[in-house]
C-alpha cells in the first residue's frame, strides 16, 4: 500500500471539505462525517481520507499501485485549489506515509 499525506494550512478547511464530497459525490463513492469534519473518497484506484480543523486540512491518499499516488495527489490538490481560488494556489508538501 503506497500512501501519503499533506496539511494545508487554511481556516476553510471544513468548506472545502464539504464542496469536493458535495463535487465527487456525482461519480464516487463519498462518506462526509460533519460531526467530526471528516470525509472519505473513493477513487477507483485510490481512497482520500480528510480532515479539518480550525486551522488546516489533512488529506491522507492510500492506494495500491504506487505509480498512481502521484497521479491522485494531483487530483485532490488541483479540485482543491479550484475550490480554495481565494487562497490558490496552496501549498501542498506531500510526505510519504
Amino acid at each position: 500500500m503506497a500512501t501519503s499525506t499533506t496539511t494545508v494550512s487554511t481556516e476553510n478547511g471544513w468548506k472545502y471539505l464539504q464542496q469536493l464530497c458535495k463535487h465527487w459525490s456525482h461519480k464516487l463513492e463519498v462518506e462526509l462525517d460533519e460531526q467530526n469534519h471528516k470525509a472519505v473518497v473513493k477513487f477507483p484506484e485510490a481512497t482520500a481520507s480528510m480532515h479539518s480543523d480550525a486551522s488546516s486540512l489533512t488529506v491522507t491518499i492510500e492506494t495500491e499501485d504506487a505509480g498512481k499516488l502521484e497521479t491522485y495527489q494531483g487530483v485532490v490538490a488541483s479540485h482543491l485549489d479550484r475550490f480554495a481560488f481565494r487562497e490558490a494556489p496552496l501549498p501542498f508538501n506531500w510526505k510519504a506515509a
